[in-house]
């Protein structure tokens, strides 16, 4: 699906105002959003509507993949870009420009640099019921489990804990929106690297903070170091290993520093068994568990949520596992 470039023309337009630099732009390119040239310098354009906190860590790792698979420089063009992104871009050297003129372009003998210039806000454009709580649901599901497309709508509905008059509608819309192939009586999950990526920030604006229960903090610091021996307990109810901890029982040297759970048991008995205490600056976050597939036992959360986990926070160490994991855990999705 080809991006609207109307916002890349009107951001070097605001930027060519601003700096008195002339810059060509060819928006005829197959296989990226096009090529800018600066001077003598070309860029490969990288376009996103809108970078916010909520899909900064996505943004970046994927900024940076493009650098490692391409030898001209990358620059991404933006509608709006969160002052905090702008921060992030200055410390991981990204180029960037915004339709309102703000830029940061440093390479070769080309170096722009404007800001303060007042950006709009995009407004959210996951308004649809397949991005809201049930949709979200859904698209886990399909995502996270491939064979569940096969599911009779009750046994879906099921999986992804919704009802049925939701997951009809949801699934109309997916249908629509180009996500869902009907061919006789198969349905087949297409365009699954977009959906992805619309998930990923969709669940950290609108599911995360609905299922996000309570931060804590182990008691005895030691607790921290031997983490992984808390799968051993018998509970009431499962609890799953996301985020960091998630990542670490997949298989990668990550040292968890942040502990992501999730699980439907009641507080009390999760603090006492895991001996935590309540704390608004605590590195373990207790959040419910929104599916009912997969394994009934102590565990880790579907890879694709561990991915998530580590992609919205942000951290450098973290974006470099969780593309190891889309490589190796998520290769099914295409």
């Amino acid at each position: 699906m080809r991006k609207d470039t109307d916002f890349i023309y009107e951001a070097i337009t605001k930027v060519e105002e601003l700096s008195g630099i002339h810059i060509e732009f060819d928006s005829t390119r197959p296989s990226y959003d096009g090529l800018v040239q600066i001077k003598d310098q070309e860029f490969l354009v990288e376009a996103k509507s809108a970078v916010r906190t909520s899909n900064l860590g996505l943004v970046i790792s994927q900024i940076e993949q493009a650098r490692d698979t391409n030898r001209r420089p990358i620059l991404l063009v933006s509608k709006y870009v969160a002052k905090a992104a702008v921060q992030e871009f200055k410390k991981r050297n990204i180029n960037f420009i915004d339709s309102a003129g703000n830029a940061l372009i440093k390479y070769g003998q080309v170096f722009i640099y404007i800001e303060g210039q007042k950006a709009q806000s995009k407004e959210k454009t996951n308004q649809s019921r397949a991005f809201q709580e049930a949709g979200l649901k859904i698209i886990f599901t399909l995502l996270s489990f491939p064979n569940s497309i096969e599911l009779s709508y009750r046994g879906l509905a099921e999986s992804a804990d919704v009802s049925i008059g939701s997951l009809s509608n949801v699934m109309g819309e997916l249908e629509q929106l180009n996500y869902i192939l009907r061919t006789n009586n198969r349905k087949i999950l297409k365009n699954q690297k977009d959906l992805l990526e619309r998930w990923v920030v969709a669940y950290n604006d609108v599911l995360r903070p609905r299922v996000f229960r309570k931060r804590m903090k182990f008691i005895e610091p030691e607790q921290a170091k031997n983490w992984v021996s808390l799968t051993n307990f018998e509970t009431s109810k499962p609890i799953h290993w996301g985020g960091e901890p998630g990542a670490a029982m997949l298989g990668s040297n990550l040292r968890p520093e942040k502990f992501t759970l999730y699980t439907n048991i009641e507080l009390p008995e999760l603090a006492k068994t895991f001996k935590l205490v309540p704390d608004q600056d605590g590195n373990v976050e207790v959040l419910n568990q929104f599916w009912t597939s997969g394994e009934e036992q102590n565990s880790i959360t579907p890879p694709l949520l561990i991915y998530t986990d580590l992609i919205n926070s942000g951290s450098g160490r973290n974006l470099e596992v969780a593309k190891q994991i889309l490589e190796d855990e998520l290769q099914y999705i295409k």
